[in-house]
């Protein structure tokens, strides 16, 4: 007896693979539009990441991958400070970290991974990844440096915060999946009202054009600063794969294994940087879609993907979505960069991590203070800096400073 997901004809399969899209479409639109890459690019590269995943895992996972919220505060950084094609040199790497860790998995077991980066270690790096966005949202939602009226920047981006809140907790079904969706859309909205908003950009732009595609450039210092990153979200891809395990009723962990989830989301993650995209991630919104119409059927990421592909070759999506203005995506951020740090706070207690014992108490304080004190460390002209920083001090720490003799080892 086949699944129902199995017996859906192909129009119905790829009009749920568009609606999967949707759901993740808020998000992965919003990582390009704060970090200033080209919107249509990053649709591209989620749209061929999530291919690549696939063929990695042998087309069993129903999973999308898009734009990943880690890399924000990175890429602002390595845009301002390297330039584009340099950072996305660096964001390449990083796909080095997932190889490494897959290799990890493949030989020493799931549970190497928890040795080298249990929650202590995680968490408090993931606050830092929130809350050293928070005075970018700040920045944003009050209009600074964007020529925008302080009261209208402040109306719109409150308007659109409330929105996003409350569909987020008030709403029901797939609503509820696109909060981020319906903020932009208010918020937009009262742009129009206001006059805030040109329409010019759509009016030139083509139909059909390429997305804008950058060539990575290799810098030490660049390739340096961005690979520590990658360790908290490869190490939440491990919570992802366990949700749609959890979802789905089978194991992913086992098959087709982590070793190979890890891989494929690594790859994906050096093919979108190679091409001028943000690095990608799992999409909590996406399994939680699948959660809620049951539609396990892996072909349904492949459409999905596909659409993301198509859609990126529509100029006026692009221009479209580079009228939204930045006060706009001010009141989303103040609640997406939360939520990070927030996610980060909630794995040091999923993980029963006592801060009051000295040794959490000592890695957890210096990697916060690092982070929002914004430590620096150079070695001749390399620079060690931001999260990369606390990423490579939380782990020292972690295997450095011995753990309590009256705890029992797992």
């Amino acid at each position: 007896m086949t699944e129902p997901s199995q017996q859906q004809s192909t129009t119905k399969q790829a009009f749920v693979g568009l609606q999967m899209l949707f759901v993740a479409f808020g998000a992965l639109v919003l990582v390009p539009l704060i970090t200033g890459l080209d919107a249509n690019t990053a649709l591209l590269t989620a749209g061929i990441g999530t291919l690549l995943f696939q063929f990695c895992t042998g087309k069993q996972v129903p999973i999308f991958l898009a734009s990943s919220f880690a890399f924000i505060a990175p890429i602002q950084y390595g845009v301002q400070t390297w330039g584009i094609a340099a950072t996305m040199g660096g964001l390449a790497c990083t796909g080095l970290v997932y190889f490494a860790l897959s290799a990890l998995v493949k030989f020493k077991g799931a549970g190497a991974l928890q040795r080298i980066f249990p929650p202590v270690v995680v968490g408090p790096v993931i606050i830092i990844i929130g809350m050293g966005l928070a005075p970018v949202a700040v920045d944003m939602a009050v209009g600074k440096n964007s020529g925008y009226d302080y009261n209208d920047a402040v109306l719109v981006s409150m308007v659109t915060l409330l929105t996003t809140l409350c569909v987020a907790v008030f709403s029901k079904g797939i609503m509820k999946l696109i909060p981020i969706m319906f903020g932009i859309t208010v918020g937009y909205i009262l742009c129009l009202c206001l006059g805030l908003i040109n329409f010019q950009p759509v009016f030139d732009a083509p139909w059909f054009s390429m997305p804008n595609l950058t060539a990575p450039e290799f810098k030490l210092e660049a390739i340096l600063y961005l690979l520590p990153i990658a360790i908290a979200p490869a190490v939440e891809h491990v919570g992802g794969i366990m949700a749609i395990s959890s979802v789905t009723g089978k194991d992913f962990l086992k098959k087709p294994g982590l070793h190979r989830t890890l891989l494929g989301d690594g790859i994906a993650t050096s093919a979108a940087s190679m091409l001028g995209g943000p690095p990608n991630t799992t999409y909590a919104e996406v399994t939680g879609a699948v959660m809620l119409t049951r539609n396990f059927n892996p072909n349904i990421m492949t459409l999905a993907a596909i659409w993301a592909i198509a859609i990126s070759f529509c100029g006026k999506v692009g221009a479209f979505l580079s009228t939204i203005p930045t006060i706009v995506m001010g009141g989303i951020m103040m609640l997406v960069f939360g939520s990070i740090a927030v996610v980060g706070m909630s794995t040091l207690i999923r993980g029963k991590v006592d801060v009051t014992e000295a040794r959490n108490l000592c890695i957890i304080s210096v990697v916060m203070t690092f982070g929002i004190g914004g430590m620096f460390v150079n070695f001749g002209e390399v620079s060690l800096k931001g999260i990369s920083l606390c990423a490579v001090v939380a782990i020292i720490l972690n295997l450095v400073l011995p753990k309590a003799e009256n705890k029992i080892e797992d």
